[in-house]
């Protein structure tokens, strides 16, 4: 009577689609399950789903090979593509910070990890394959497993005869270590260094530059002669600082207005200033004082909103081109973008997306709206039309090929690094065409999640038919020791000289650990452990360049040595 049913959730050699589809939800649910059980302060999110996907596959269950094939890829592109767009606008700002000396060297630990590997594959007798896949494992690397998978299928089309063992067993017999080892080394460092989060906070903050902090308001009252009988722009380029002026309240009177860069100062004026926190009190300091003023704060004649950037005139337009203030006599003071708070320059180039703070009456608001668009129901709708223009944009990069003398086959930055570096430059620049950056926060996780999800359940799976069987003849606990090599030579290395010669913050240097070793699981832990955001902040400064060079390094490695 049930026959139909036990064909769909019982183990079956040969499915077919609907069997197939079957199994990648069972385990992708059974997987989030788990994911959510903590052990402590630990839990293992969406990469459980890998460890289900194991034993789904060593207890009889399979996906057809077709399906298998594309829910992998399809999996492993929107996942890297998501991420791209998610940490795009915080990459390529970090380089003008410290950022530049954080990649270095989290890329030189990259680096130093696929060395360790050549060195195990010279003195071990291990095929290239196998090492490659128990390196991308020892580092919680995705990507990279994708990237060697393809690279050793485009070998298989070039030359049939050749076979190879597929990398994903070393994969999944040493990713438990990565994840546990590298947590184990934050808490052992912690430990050793004898750090306490709530001091290492503070010695953040005072080692941050004033310029990564947002704007401020502050109220100033005019005491100083010499700017007297000024205008206002002209004060403002005497003093040297970047500041807005959103309001002007003259004495003795209530009105309180937006005023324009050639309105004359006059004794006792009170002014709101906006900008960075040093030149606001450096403005403050040439100008009067701090002033305890409330009615320049009265919505009365004037207020402040935030408008959205949705209508397409408006996007890639200087905020000079607007020109907000001789059109609709309004003064934009801030504009967000991707959560991070910006002062409004007029150099400053609009993206699909961004907020925009602006001081006016209720009448020019309304007027801006019309031009600037103002749509909050379309940023919450995903634009289908740029998510898969994207995407279509990154597997056309990941599928050049690239000829180099003396390699067997051209190299391909394949579905992990394509649609990568397309999805950083197109956060980077705002949309390419009428493919813009803007995705809201929900569908970026969404596809990031559903990502990473389908490749874990694909790659399980397809390694649990015979992880038990590898892990037996190949001696898995010997795999794991050379796991251990990789993951924690290069991490310990780069933890003194982080410490020792960059002097890095121990949150910091958290989130350079996580980041390096592209370990979701180990950030989440180090933001509990730590009780701080601020490792997220170093993860998303290396996350990308990392990728990149662990999807190269997987694929030299293969090219090489297969």
């Amino acid at each position: 009577m049930f026959d139909w049913l036990h064909r769909l959730i019982l183990p079956a050699e040969n499915p077919d689609v609907v069997q197939s589809i079957v199994v990648i939800m069972l385990v992708i649910a059974a997987g989030v399950f788990v994911g959510r059980l903590k052990l402590g302060k630990i839990s293992f999110g969406v990469s459980a789903v890998m460890f289900v996907g194991l034993l789904f596959g060593h207890w009889g269950y399979r996906i057809q090979g077709e399906i298998l094939d594309f829910i992998r890829d399809l999996g492993l592109i929107l996942f890297v593509y998501g991420i791209g767009i998610q940490v795009g606008p915080s990459f390529f700002s970090s380089f003008r910070k410290e950022g530049l000396r954080l990649n270095i060297l989290a890329v030189s630990t990259v680096i130093l990890g696929g060395v360790i590997t050549f060195l195990l594959y010279k003195s071990t007798g291990l095929g290239i394959e196998n090492l490659v896949g128990i390196m991308s494992g020892a580092v919680t690397n995705t990507p990279g497993l994708g990237a060697a998978k393809s690279t050793l299928a485009e070998i298989q089309n070039q030359f049939p005869t050749k076979m190879f063992d597929d990398p994903a067993i070393g994969y999944a017999i040493t990713y438990p270590l990565g994840v546990f080892g590298i947590i184990g080394i934050i808490i052992f460092s912690k430990i050793i260094l004898k750090v306490n989060p709530e001091l290492e906070l503070r010695k953040f903050r005072l080692l941050k530059i004033n310029r990564e902090f947002p704007p401020v308001y502050k109220k100033c009252r005019i005491t100083n002669p010499s700017v007297i009988g000024k205008s206002l722009g002209d004060v403002i380029k005497e003093s040297g600082h970047e500041v807005v002026i959103s309001r002007i309240k003259h004495s003795q009177s209530d009105t309180v207005f937006s005023p324009s860069l050639d309105k004359i100062l006059r004794e006792n004026d009170v002014i709101m200033v906006v900008g960075l926190d040093p030149d606001v009190n450096g403005f403050i300091e040439k100008t009067g004082r701090i002033s305890k003023d409330l009615l320049i704060e009265s919505d009365k004649d004037i207020q402040y909103t935030n408008i959205y950037v949705t209508n397409k005139k408006a996007t890639h337009k200087k905020l000079s081109e607007l020109d907000l203030y001789t059109n609709f006599d309004l003064k934009v003071t801030q504009v967000f973008r991707a959560s991070k708070a910006m002062l409004a320059r007029p150099s400053l180039e609009l993206f699909y997306g961004d907020i925009l703070r602006v001081v006016g009456t209720e009448e020019a608001i309304n007027e801006a709206k019309k031009v600037i668009g103002n749509s909050e129901k379309k940023l919450l709708e995903p634009d289908f039309l740029s998510i898969f223009g994207g995407l279509v944009l990154g597997i056309i990069l990941g599928s050049i090929p690239i000829m180099i003398p003396s390699l067997p086959v051209p190299i391909k930055l394949g579905f992990a690094a394509g649609p990568l570096i397309v999805a950083l430059l197109i956060s980077r620049f705002g949309g390419i065409s009428f493919i813009h950056s803007y995705v809201n926060t929900g569908a970026i996780y969404f596809m990031k999640d559903l990502g990473i999800c389908l490749f874990f359940a694909a790659v399980g799976v397809h390694a649990g038919e015979k992880f038990y069987a590898n892990f037996i003849e190949y001696n898995g606990w010997l795999w794991i020791l050379y796991g251990s090599a990789i993951t924690f030579i290069p991490l310990i290395i780069m933890i003194l000289i982080a410490k020792i010669f960059m002097k890095l913050n121990f949150l910091q240097l958290s989130g350079l650990m996580s980041g390096t070793y592209t370990d979701p699981a180990a950030l989440s832990f180090s933001t509990s452990y730590l009780d701080s955001d601020i490792p997220i902040q170093t993860y998303a400064t290396v996350y990308p360049l990392v990728t990149i060079t662990r999807i190269f390094v997987a694929q030299m490695l293969i090219l090489l040595l297969a």
